[in-house]
């Protein structure tokens, strides 16, 4: 299949997963057809892996948070995936690629596995290579997926809507502002972790903590889960134990009464509606007809002549 052995790639063998990925990436109509085949030839064995999902401003230290944990995490005889979601780089790679330099003693584990994300322009983008990798590396038997979103706005909520459990690193300001997290993501999270709480910054730290908490507490989750806030410091290597410790415990209970499942059905659910909005536009886009007459019912909705959905009906009607 598209010359990639999946039995190779689901013992975990990391050019086949590394060729598999290259496939689901390639904006080829004829390569996304195979990768289709593939992902949906491995499908059964996806699912197994916890999702974990990992936001925070610049300078929070994400990467050397990153690399503490996953080191931390193959010491418990883990396997783990870094993805990357980075949909303000128009350069392939991104800000991410430094990332992996950056994370040096992660990225020579045979037991990690670490995957910038490619640059813009497919259908579903950034998010939809990021969704189909996940697959790929559970089928290749990695425990514990970490996205990271490396872009602001849009893509901490393409990420949310991907994972399992979504984590906003913070770092130790126990001012009123929220260190220019939005609302909106903080009532996405279900855990916020203080990075950096060590040396003169472990006092502060500790209020940074409460000031959260409280902030938290106005939120209503709508989930069993109670979103958390904890501190650690990446690096000083301190806590970290018990930040895998919560996202254990929200794995446990989540699986234990069918939360997990549900989240994840309504997620492929949502998923699916988004492509068939995306695919739908695109083929209007490509209509010979639709791109005839756009420009005439544009001028027309401009000079009041017409109303914009009498344009847009007619338009659709094209197809």
């Amino acid at each position: 299949m598209a010359d990639i052995n999946l039995d190779l790639l689901r013992q975990g063998n990391r050019r086949a997963l590394a060729k598999a990925i290259t496939l689901v990436e390639s904006k080829l109509d004829s390569d996304r057809q195979k990768a289709q085949e593939v992902l949906e030839a491995l499908l059964p064995f996806t699912g197994n892996s916890m999702r974990v999902g990992i936001t925070g401003i610049p300078g929070v230290g994400k990467s050397t948070f990153i690399e503490t944990f996953g080191l931390y995490l193959i010491s418990l005889g883990k396997k783990v995936a870094v993805l990357a979601v980075d949909p303000s780089s128009p350069i392939a790679g991104g800000s991410i690629l430094g990332d992996k330099t950056r994370m040096e003693e992660l990225s020579r584990r045979d037991e990690a596995f670490i995957r910038p994300s490619p640059s813009e322009g497919t259908l579903g983008g950034v998010a939809q290579h990021t969704r189909e990798t996940m697959l790929l590396c559970e089928a290749a038997g990695y425990d514990v997926i970490l996205v990271e979103t490396v872009g602001v706005g849009q893509s901490e909520y393409e990420v949310a809507g991907m994972v399992d459990f979504f984590m906003v690193l913070m770092l130790p300001n126990a001012g009123d502002e929220l260190q220019g997290i939005k609302r909106g993501i903080m009532e996405l999270a279900d855990a916020l972790v203080i990075n950096k709480a060590d040396g003169e910054s472990l006092n502060l730290a500790l209020r940074t903590r409460s000031h959260y908490q409280s902030a938290l507490n106005l939120l209503r989750h709508t989930s069993f889960w109670t979103a958390q806030v904890m501190t650690c410091s990446a690096q000083e290597k301190k806590n970290i134990e018990a930040v895998w410790g919560m996202i254990s415990d929200y794995q446990v209970e989540a699986r234990k009464n069918g939360w997990l499942l549900e989240k994840r059905t309504r997620q492929s659910k949502e998923w699916m509606h988004k492509l068939i909005h995306e695919m739908l536009l695109l083929r209007l886009r490509q209509n010979a007809d639709v791109r005839r007459n756009m420009p005439e019912f544009e001028r027309k909705v401009i000079a009041a002549s017409m109303t914009p959905y009498h344009a847009a009906r007619t338009l659709i009607d094209m197809l």
